[in-house]
């Protein structure tokens, strides 16, 4: 205890279990230490919680700034009751906890958030293209690749000849940021290589599938939220940009989309919610096709990089949000608070600058002092997502306006160097 006699909201590192409370507040565990969780810190503390966090080492995001960290792995049950012990819900930083354990704490009594049954169609792709095709919601077409080698072979042939072999491999179980993807473009020997190279999978596990390639305009996102009693609230769909797999830019809400396409895509996620009984934050990620018509890409149940954008560019950020609907509170306001909000990835340069990050933020914010920036205290790492920032538009401003500083400043703090060849000394 501390002086006072009250309980501190932190871990005692010699047991390892989580010290309880002392605001009478709920406390919510999330599994995972990353930016998503520190950010869903932050929330959290606005509300008058204290986020508890199991991480894997002290030095994650989340743990470095969280008074209430467990110490552990994500696949050990006995981490993630250690973590539960008290908690009025459990949620997720990632999707990656083995079902099995999920399965357990819930028949011990643990409020998992989203649950097991919602959680699996983010975890297995195959299984999520089988429930949103039985619900009749537009998927490309597909094929298992699992079970005996040899038949799943053959069944690649014939669906890579069926689609003159535009389509795309994908690892069913895990895989993120570009990886686990395998974008075949009419190669039927390259198909070939990946599945020969990832078939040694256990028996009756499907490891492998194939999607048709879909002829796309551009990606987008419709995020959500849904309570425990069947409460949603829906944000702006916004344009997602991708370089290399990664998300890079986000651009809120989707310049140009038609308003009954907008809606048509947040009704989709909604329903797509309710049927699965997500609770918490889902992001739906979509297709816009050549044709102007939407396709289910991949679906997330937790914050996700395409809601970074309501930080700053929204009534109530994805994150306030994600906890109020695991706590079954009433969900906030989603309304954008400008028309333009264009969200930019910090992604590490392939060499460090000599110049720190500290001084690099010190210059951006001497350069554009609108810019908000979020940084998740990480070690840089060629392409690793070590922050992002937010640019909230102006009356007057076209997103083409915007989507250009944003990028000029997410550049500069990843590689220490202006885009437009700016001089920081020119006026010394």
């Amino acid at each position: 205890m501390s002086p006072g006699g009250r309980w501190d909201a932190r871990i005692d590192l010699v047991s390892q279990r989580p010290v309880p409370s002392h605001s009478g507040l709920p406390t919510v565990t999330m599994i995972g230490g990353g930016q998503l969780a520190r950010m869903t810190h932050q929330s959290a503390i606005a509300l008058g919680q204290c986020l508890r966090v199991l991480a894997g080492s002290p030095s994650e995001p989340a743990a470095a700034v969280c008074a209430n960290v467990v110490l552990g792995s994500h696949n050990d049950l006995d981490d993630l009751l250690r973590a539960a012990d008290g908690a009025v819900a459990l949620t997720f930083d990632h999707e990656g906890v083995p079902l099995e354990h999920l399965r357990e704490l819930e028949s011990r009594g643990v409020a998992v958030r989203p649950p097991s049954q919602a959680l699996q169609y983010a975890q297995d792709k195959l299984l999520m293209r089988r429930r949103l095709a039985e619900l009749g919601l537009p998927v490309p077409d597909f094929v298992d690749l699992g079970g005996d080698a040899d038949v799943a072979r053959e069944a690649l042939i014939a669906f890579g000849e069926a689609h003159d072999w535009q389509i795309v491999v994908k690892a069913v179980r895990g895989g993120y940021d570009g990886r686990g993807v395998w974008l075949i473009d009419g190669d039927a020997d390259a198909a070939l290589a990946v599945f020969d190279g990832a078939a040694g999978s256990a028996e009756g596990t499907a490891v492998l599938m194939a999607e048709q390639k879909v002829s796309m305009a551009r990606e987008l996102s419709a995020m959500v939220a849904r309570s425990p009693h069947g409460q949603g609230a829906a944000w702006p769909v916004v344009e997602t940009v991708q370089r290399a797999g990664q998300c890079a830019v986000v651009l809120a809400p989707a310049p140009g989309l038609d308003a009954e396409v907008a809606q048509c895509a947040q009704q989709m996620a909604l329903r797509l919610a309710d049927e699965l009984g997500v609770v918490g934050n889902m992001a739906m990620e979509l297709f816009e096709t050549t044709d102007g018509e939407l396709v289910v890409n991949e679906l997330a149940m937790r914050p996700h990089n395409s809601g970074h954008w309501t930080m700053d560019g929204c009534v109530t950020s994805q994150f306030e949000q994600h906890l109020r609907a695991v706590l079954d509170y009433p969900l906030g306001d989603t309304s954008p608070s400008a028309e333009i909000t264009v969200m930019a990835n910090v992604l590490g340069a392939q060499e460090v600058p000599a110049m720190s990050m500290d001084e690099r933020l010190h210059h951006l914010m001497a350069r554009m002092p609108d810019v908000k920036v979020h940084l998740y205290g990480k070690d840089e790492r060629p392409d690793r997502k070590v922050g992002h920032l937010n640019i909230v538009g102006r009356p007057g401003q076209t997103i083409d306006d915007v989507r250009e500083r944003a990028e000029r400043a997410a550049h500069w703090m990843s590689h220490g160097e202006w885009t437009d060849g700016w001089d920081l000394h020119a006026d010394e």
